[in-house]
């Protein structure tokens, strides 16, 4: 059963489509503030929820990356149905699915919001047991910064993490890093110098890497991982607009 609030979501507008993509343990509901701006300035939105997301962390555990991949798949499909053309915006993990389909579907453009590449090495991941060892072990999640101009709503998403689903998430940046080179289309990359779980340097490789023409990056100072609730989140929607509307 879905987690009450941790519906995927879809806002119709205009003919172009904007695909959002939530992060690791996260929901639907982390994306809505953005794709409500979005939907106001003319937007056609949807929001996927990925497969083993929003509802318990034991079918998450039953997940594997690709599986959360094919959620974004199919919800690509659902919305070009639906609209003249698909942009990508992606969350953390949801940042790096998003490049990766830009790689294997006609994607207009993508946005990617503090996508890890690096890992900041408070979050432990040198601790993390070898993958058979981490099977049926849950690891409480580092509560979430307290985010007082966002409704309680906008924040839902697990409280604890199975450590196996970890190793997923590794082999997902993996992938996206030997296949950054593919990445053709225009991407507005967002990455804050006070995000404590992804190091900083991950905006600055993916902007390097990438063989777009077109890349912009965006660089906060005071916002935490989940730029778009943070403090500077009207920033965010502001420049992440700007960058829809421009032409290359």
């Amino acid at each position: 059963m879905i987690m009450r609030g941790a519906e995927p979501f879809f806002l119709s507008g205009g003919k172009q489509g904007i695909l959002l993509i939530h992060g690791f343990t996260g929901s639907p509901a982390e994306m809505l503030l953005l794709g409500k701006h979005l939907h106001r300035v003319g937007y056609t939105v949807m929001a996927v929820r990925l497969c083993g997301h929003g509802t318990t962390p034991d079918d998450m555990a039953r997940t594997v990356w690709k599986d959360w991949y094919h959620s974004v798949c199919d919800a690509y499909y659902l919305l070009k149905g639906q609209c003249v053309s698909v942009s990508v915006i992606g969350m953390s993990m949801g940042g790096a699915l998003a490049l990766i389909l830009s790689t294997e579907f006609p994607v207009k453009k993508v946005v990617s919001l503090s996508t890890p590449i690096f890992i900041c090495a408070e979050r432990g991941i040198d601790l993390l047991p070898p993958r058979k060892a981490s099977k049926n072990i849950y690891f409480p999640k580092v509560r979430r910064r307290r985010f007082s101009s966002v409704p309680s709503y906008c924040d839902i998403s697990y409280k604890k993490m199975p450590l196996i689903c970890i190793h997923e998430l590794l082999d997902c940046i993996q992938h996206l890093k030997r296949n950054l080179a593919r990445v053709s289309v225009p991407v507005f990359i967002v990455q804050s110098k006070s995000d404590h779980t992804v190091d900083e340097k991950s905006g600055r490789y993916i902007y390097d890497k990438i063989k777009s023409s077109s890349k912009e990056i965006l660089q906060l100072e005071k916002s935490g991982h989940l730029v778009i609730l943070d403090m500077e989140k009207e920033t965010v929607f502001s420049e992440i607009e700007k960058f829809m509307l421009r032409h290359y």
